[in-house]
């Protein structure tokens, strides 16, 4: 561990879980706060997710303990709360490369190793995942057993996703145990019934006392495990008058327990890690726990960049810098909201993260947070539009995939006029593959009736609320993440659907851009006529769908090599659309399209990104010089 072996003596002597395993029990406490101590140096200055990892070490290191990893699964929902599972499984020496181009990934990934042993990123996909191992390891009838364990948060066991997996695995034979990991938070703090039943869920030691000894002594027989079950419900409701909902499904429950007591964990799921069947073991944590600004403040704390780790002092936000595209957005919506009543706001679980929260703080009966729901969102938000209401539909681009079905059947299909305001569009940098907003220009293109649009700077994504708020049918704006390249005017004039800008005049070549991009397309023709003489023309399409007719039609009238630009995949996108026009009004054109490749791109600051993908100014301006000599 380099030189950190004195100030992490027992952390330093874990390369493996298996190390792990030969300590005493009265050891870990003492590797709970070297992990502790460790995230807390390491992220001060490697911002990533904080809140929740700090939340979860007693139960990773209880988890890596009792399970004999990586034979046995553990299962991540999110992945929000997996950097000790990182550190304890192998990869401590590499942490500071976190979330950094060819460095270890923010998440739980199987590429980068065995102990990752599924995909997580997005949430409430673990139980399901998870029953599917379950299923497999008793089909192959796996010797010696092979025990799978799902992790799930509070927030996340919301979404639909979870809710079928739990009744899927209630009507199963397998022996999955799921793990939930109660903070009562997620990014922020949680809504719904389900959080407030969790919050209010107890059960009394002596009952569990009771249980464990009473189905220890029956060793819970195939012959017997049904009807004890039953009799374990039935003394649950009669001691709680009320129906646990888990154990309603016929899935064992145990607890809720202090998720920070490490011998109780221990010893409870060394008690039921052998039980037949589905389980669930609640744990009540601290999002944060060990650091008190976290503590206080988990909301913050989630991500909370650079920190100072003896003052807990965060590093301030440039004043100098333009505000954040969201903010922008945010902002906007407060200002039409004041002008329209029917104008309402909604989110799923999101609503600091895409600044609904600034709605909220407004027009709070007007901004609706659904939790991790958003096929519900989309739905509920095609329900309010219906009956005359005018909702803005915050989601980041990558989130609203799971929303795809929903958009159709119930949105498009009746043409309602639902804006869909698509944050984190593009390739968002460090959180990588499952983060990237990149597939929405594809996936939202193909469907009838929707209008697709991305802004170049702030002031054109106020004029585009503008115009989507008037507008009879569904509107997609899509934007990135992080600053704008201005600050926006104050403008309301709403945009002509459909009709694009010329930024720069040129015949050389022309480049079709659209959104933010059009700034390093401007950058990248003065580069090539001042080095080469090469005049190249630079549009900027504005709309995706519909496009601008006249626009296509000039360029292919001028024959020269075209080059389409956007930050989301070829496949499918601008410049499947341009080729699509052109064969449909009978034009051949050179057209080279310029945006991510054909594969999933890993994780990395966006301008690395775009550098890999070869659209950052340099790549386009080496585009334009091999279009042009190529004539």
């Amino acid at each position: 561990m380099n030189d950190n072996g004195s100030r992490y003596p027992m952390l330093s002597r874990i390369d493996s879980p298996a190390d792990l395993r030969k300590l005493p029990v009265g050891e870990l406490p003492k590797v709970c706060g070297e992990l502790r101590s460790f995230l807390i140096n390491s992220l001060s200055t490697r911002p990533g997710h904080f809140a929740s990892s700090m939340g979860a070490v007693e139960l990773t290191v209880a988890l890596h303990y009792v399970f004999n990893t990586p034979y046995d699964r553990i299962v991540w929902d999110v992945g929000h709360q997996a950097y000790g599972h990182k550190i304890l499984t192998g990869r401590r020496d590499d942490f500071q490369s976190l979330r950094t181009l060819g460095g270890l990934s923010g998440f739980p990934s199987p590429k980068e190793s065995e102990y990752d042993t599924f995909t997580a990123g997005h949430a409430s996909n673990s139980i399901s995942a998870a029953l599917g191992m379950a299923v497999a390891a008793k089909l192959h009838d796996d010797e010696p057993r092979r025990h799978v364990v799902a992790v799930i948060g509070d927030a996340s066991i919301s979404g639909g996703l979870a809710f079928e997996g739990l009744n899927n695995a209630a009507n199963s034979k397998s022996d999955l145990l799921i793990i939930l990991n109660d903070n009562d938070m997620s990014i922020d703090r949680n809504v719904g019934s389900l959080n407030s039943y969790l919050a209010h869920l107890t059960t009394s030691k002596p009952y569990n006392n009771l249980r464990f000894k009473l189905s220890s002594f029956l060793n819970f027989s195939s012959d017997g495990k049904g009807r004890i079950m039953r009799f374990n419900n039935s003394l649950k409701s009669l001691i709680n008058k009320e129906q646990n909902i888990f154990e309603g499904l016929n899935i064992r429950y145990f607890g809720p327990f202090d998720g920070h007591d490490l011998p109780t964990i221990i010893k409870v799921l060394n008690d039921i890690k052998d039980y037949h069947g589905p389980r669930i073991l609640h744990l009540r944590t601290v999002k944060g726990k060990g650091y008190e600004p976290a503590e206080k403040d988990p909301a913050v704390w989630h991500a909370p960049g650079p920190f100072d780790p003896g003052s807990g002092k965060r590093k301030s936000a440039d004043p100098s810098k333009p505000p954040k595209w969201q903010d922008v957005f945010g902002n906007t919506l407060v200002e039409i909201a004041g002008k329209d009543l029917d104008v309402v706001g909604i989110t799923a679980a999101m609503p600091s993260g895409t600044s609904m929260n600034l709605m909220a703080e407004k027009y709070p009966d007007r901004t609706f947070d659904v939790g991790i729901s958003e096929g519900h969102a989309v739905t509920f938000a095609g329900g309010m539009a219906k009956d005359g209401l005018k909702p803005f539909v915050a989601i980041y681009s990558s989130f609203l995939q799971r929303a795809y079905d929903h958009i159709i059947h119930d949105v498009a299909i009746e043409g309602l006029p639902v804006v869909f305001c698509l944050d984190r569009a593009g390739l968002v940098g460090d959180d990588g593959a499952t983060h990237h907003g990149v597939f929405d220009l594809a996936y939202l293109r193909s469907i009838p009736g929707i209008t697709v649009a991305s802004p170049r700077n702030s002031d054109m994504l106020r004029r585009l609320m503008y115009t989507a708020l008037g507008f009879d049918g569904p509107f997609a704006i899509r934007y990135p993440r992080g600053n704008a390249p201005d600050r926006p005017g104050d403008t309301t004039a709403i945009l002509p659907v459909g009709k694009g800008e010329r930024l720069r005049e040129g015949t050389d070549a022309v480049i079709l851009t659209l959104g933010p991009l059009a700034a390093d397309a401007l950058e990248a023709a003065g580069k090539a006529a001042a080095e080469r003489g090469i005049n190249v023309g630079v549009y900027d399409m504005v709309f995706l769908k519909p496009l601008d007719q006249e626009i296509l039609s000039s360029v292919a009238e001028a024959g020269c090599p075209v080059i389409t630009l956007e930050d989301g995949t070829v496949n499918g996108g601008l410049g499947s659309a341009v080729l699509e026009w052109a064969a449909d009004n009978g034009h051949t054109l050179n057209l080279t399209r310029l945006g991510v490749p054909d594969r999933f791109i890993p994780h990395g600051k966006p301008e690395e990104l775009h550098r890999l993908c070869g659209f950052d100014t340099e790549g386009i301006f080496n585009t334009i010089v091999n279009v042009t000599d190529r004539k």
